[in-house]
């Protein structure tokens, strides 16, 4: 049976569930959200999988984590294994080029995409991002710029902004 390693970070005040199959990192959860949303999430999208507790593994995931929480890391360079479509998985794609420290609306997402008209079907896509943080869904917006929903919750959202754009 194919494994699914999980561990529960903690840096700082930063308290979530992280987990990564063999071929990369699948899932980072909500702040100070139980291990049972974690479960879930990755019961539906890798049903075949046994969950299993290891730090070990885990850690170059956590360390570049920290350094991006500690504001010396800006790009991710770990590797990923998603499970979405095709149409979530360009969506995920467009979030990854969006800067460090800059912030898009919906709307721009869907342009990057050529499919202006797919506005609700990104904001499901996005809303269904297993891995907070890494592929930065909290860098977009509603068109008038205040913060929309976020599978983290607005208050994880609005840190993870406030820590990019160096209000600290």
């Amino acid at each position: 049976m194919n494994k699914i390693y999980w561990t529960r970070f903690i840096h700082n005040e930063w308290r979530l569930y992280i987990a990564a199959t063999e071929n990369g990192l699948s899932y980072i959860g909500s702040q100070g959200k139980p291990y049972e949303e974690m479960e879930a999430w990755l019961a539906k999208r890798f049903p075949k999988y046994e969950l299993v507790e290891d730090e070990k593994v885990l850690t170059p995931y956590m360390n570049e984590l920290k350094e991006y929480l500690d504001g010396s890391r800006r790009e991710f360079a770990m590797p990923v294994d998603l499970k979405g479509t095709a149409f979530q998985l360009a969506i995920w794609d467009a979030l990854t080029k969006i800067p460090y420290g800059e912030k898009k609306s919906y709307s721009q997402i869907a342009n990057l995409i050529n499919n202006p008209t797919a506005v609700r079907a990104v904001g499901a896509a996005i809303g269904a991002n297993p891995i907070l943080i890494t592929i930065p869904c909290h860098r977009v917006v509603a068109k008038s710029g205040a913060l929309t929903g976020y599978r983290g919750g607005l208050e994880m959202k609005e840190k993870l902004l406030t820590l990019e754009m160096g209000e600290r």
